[in-house]
């Protein structure tokens, strides 16, 4: 049974993540920063095969121990999908500089070294799938968003160069860029600004985090063993 990695796995597009993949057949060691109910009624149905590991992406230093601990424990790692992000939302010349540093730490540099940590299984074994989950905000940009959107830019640039690095070794590596979802980060749009994005959308609707789920599943899967170095976008159609 072939392990994946998912981070920011308690909630939202990560639960969500989880969920799938626990149907496809794959064992998921699940990463968040705390428990949720939710996370914990889903590892109570699949206790031989969803693992839950706390750690707090700001803690950079500790990522290859992290790693270390989960092939000890779990066996080599198939898959690794980075999907923990911070939000945080804000004016540039007024945001603090404490939060700019912790949006590209956790954003940026956490998800290239546990990158860089859980590859080395996949390069022993010739094989392998990284996702990364990106955002629309990296290329249509949104007020407010700038150092959140240049993250998720970053890994973009990431995905591109590193599918060059692994790819000899049969390992893909891709982009994900969801559009607008229900979800945490999202909770403060409601009434007019959220049907203003749904009427951007041809289907008039907003993404769900199944479809988004549906997309991480398929480039794991052997049928998309071709794809690499690019950014599949799931918004509904919004940046068509």
């Amino acid at each position: 049974m072939k392990l994946i990695i998912v981070t920011g796995a308690s909630k939202g597009l990560g639960l969500a993540i989880c969920k799938k993949l626990l149907k496809d057949g794959y064992k998921v060691a699940g990463i968040s920063r705390s428990q949720t109910n939710d996370f914990e009624a889903l590892q109570n149905q699949n206790t031989d095969t969803l693992f839950s590991i706390e750690y707090d992406f700001s803690n950079t230093q500790d990522i290859q121990n992290l790693v270390r601990q989960i092939t000890k424990e779990h066996g080599s790692i198939y898959g690794l999908i980075n999907n923990a992000a911070l939000g945080h939302d804000g004016v540039l010349g007024t945001m603090h500089e404490s939060q700019i540093r912790e949006l590209i730490s956790v954003n940026v540099e956490a998800p290239i070294l546990l990158t860089k940590y859980a590859s080395r299984s996949m390069l022993m074994k010739l094989e392998g799938r990284v996702i990364n989950i990106g955002s629309i905000i990296a290329t249509t940009g949104f007020n407010g968003l700038s150092v959140y959107g240049a993250t998720k830019a970053s890994l973009s640039g990431f995905t591109r160069s590193l599918a060059r690095e692994l790819g000899k070794a049969k390992i893909t590596v891709n982009t994900v860029a969801p559009g607008y979802m229900k979800t945490a980060m999202t909770e403060g749009l409601e009434g007019k600004k959220l049907e203003s994005i749904k009427r951007r959308s041809p289907l008039g609707q907003l993404a769900t985090v199944e479809d988004v789920a549906g997309t991480v599943s398929y480039l794991l899967s052997e049928d998309a063993k071709n794809i690499t170095g690019t950014t599949i976008t799931v918004d509904a159609g919004s940046t068509a």
